[in-house]
């Protein structure tokens, strides 16, 4: 836990003249920052136990309740800004983060663009790697609207600025980002000096929704940080996110998968048992691709989930059922650290609808189209990919015990999680279940 002491120094100070007022801010042993602030005090006044002017020593009382006012004023700041930065902090941006929290109607924005800001926002804010990277996605899709309002639209002094975004800016923002698969075929030179390459595909709702959840997240941190007082997103209403009912696989389908005969096509068979043993265990594949030996620990799979690992990082335990078991027997092996063969993911979901088809798993579902937002029917075989292997766990967990917050102890959401809501599907069989209650 941080603690805030205030201190002078004493050694070697003449006792007639005044000396700072000196702040250490610590969190465990390892971390220490300093700031040497303007209040000053004669020493023989200080006292350093209750870190205040001494009880009986003879001051003005109006001066006293100032002094006193002022340090323990400057204890809440140095205590605010450690929320805000947590450990990345330094004693040299403490002083700096200090002076704009005494003088904000003085300060000057120490960075000097809007992509600056976004940077300075990728630094100070809590986000875990795979958000942050996403997030950049982001940045880099508003330099390339930048760029496509200059270059095609042939406004030379258009200008992203915090201060001056405004609803019809985020208009324009949904527009380019509704059209960017057609500016990539047509205008092949907005995208020479980025990295990132759109694809020929159009977004979806879904995901143009996600874009500008991020931005305002962007907005409120500059409104918190006194950055500007501009809130664009009061006047605009942005994308919203619609899921369809969760598909995934029953238990029998899985069994029959598992237990399909893949001998002549071993490669298949190693990512078929890497599916199941996701099934079983619920992961998302990012956090499945790093599993090593290491995450078995008696009996169970332990591990913090990626996407909240910086953010609310919370140790996942997951028992080893029997399945599991004697899918890390067959490959416990394998060379190196590696839990399972893992190949890249893209790979890895190809290899999945091979492995249904070869099963003839290819049961029609209902899903729901991400671009024309219409529910459309496909067979399994088609849409299976990594993540449906988490549905099939959350989903047949939930239909067991029909308990959400037992269920996200194992998948890692958390205690009313609206993500988690969108598995908790009413299926027929449990509306059986529930009208034979009142018979």
């Amino acid at each position: 836990m941080a603690t805030i002491k205030a201190f002078i120094r004493t050694s070697k100070i003449d006792k007639n003249k005044s000396a700072n007022v000196r702040f250490r801010l610590s969190d465990g042993r390892d971390f220490q920052v300093f700031h040497k602030s303007e209040i000053s005090i004669l020493p023989d006044k200080w006292d350093a136990q209750q870190q205040c002017i001494k009880a009986r020593a003879i001051f003005d009382a109006q001066e006293r309740s100032e002094f006193n006012s002022a340090v323990a004023q400057r204890k809440k700041i140095i205590s605010e800004i450690y929320l805000q930065q947590g450990k990345n902090l330094t004693s040299e941006l403490l002083d700096i983060e200090i002076q704009k929290a005494l003088h904000p109607e003085n300060q000057k924005r120490t960075v000097n663009s809007f992509f600056d800001m976004f940077e300075d926002f990728l630094l100070k804010h809590p986000l875990s790697k795979v958000r942050r990277n996403n997030y950049r996605v982001v940045l880099r899709s508003l330099q390339r609207f930048e760029l496509y309002k200059i270059q095609v639209k042939r406004q030379a002094n258009f200008k992203l600025d915090i201060d001056t975004i405004n609803a019809d800016t985020l208009k324009c923002f949904e527009d380019f980002l509704r059209n960017e698969h057609i500016f990539y075929k047509e205008l092949p030179e907005l995208y020479e000096h980025f990295k990132e390459h759109r694809p020929n595909e159009p977004r979806g709702t879904n995901t143009i929704a996600a874009i500008f959840s991020k931005l305002s997240t962007f907005f409120n941190w500059c409104n918190k940080n006194k950055i500007t007082s501009n809130k664009p997103f009061e006047n605009y209403t942005t994308p919203t996110e619609i899921y369809g009912t969760p598909y995934y696989i029953t238990l029998d389908e899985r069994n029959t998968l598992y237990n399909f005969d893949l001998s002549t096509n071993s490669a298949l068979e190693k990512q078929r048992d890497i599916f199941i043993f996701q099934c079983v265990i619920g992961c998302r594949v990012g956090d499945l691709l790093k599993f090593t030996k290491n995450n078995v620990i008696n009996g169970a799979i332990e591990y913090v989930a990626g996407k909240t690992r910086e953010e609310t990082p919370k140790t996942i335990r997951v028992p080893l059922n029997s399945i599991a078991t004697e899918i890390l027997s067959k490959y416990a092996d394998l060379e190196g650290d590696r839990l399972l063969p893992f190949i890249t993911e893209q790979k890895y979901n190809e290899a999945i609808k091979a492995a249904f088809t070869a099963a003839e798993i290819t049961r029609n579902v209902t899903i729901l189209n991400p671009l024309t937002r219409q529910s459309e029917i496909r067979p399994l075989n088609e849409i299976a990919s990594s993540h449906l292997a988490r549905r099939t766990f959350i989903g047949n967990m939930y239909k067991k015990v029909k308990d959400p917050n037992l269920v996200g102890s194992l998948s890692g959401h958390a205690e009313g999680s609206k993500a988690f809501a969108r598995y908790r599907d009413i299926d027929e069989e449990m509306k059986k279940e529930l009208v034979t209650m009142i018979e």
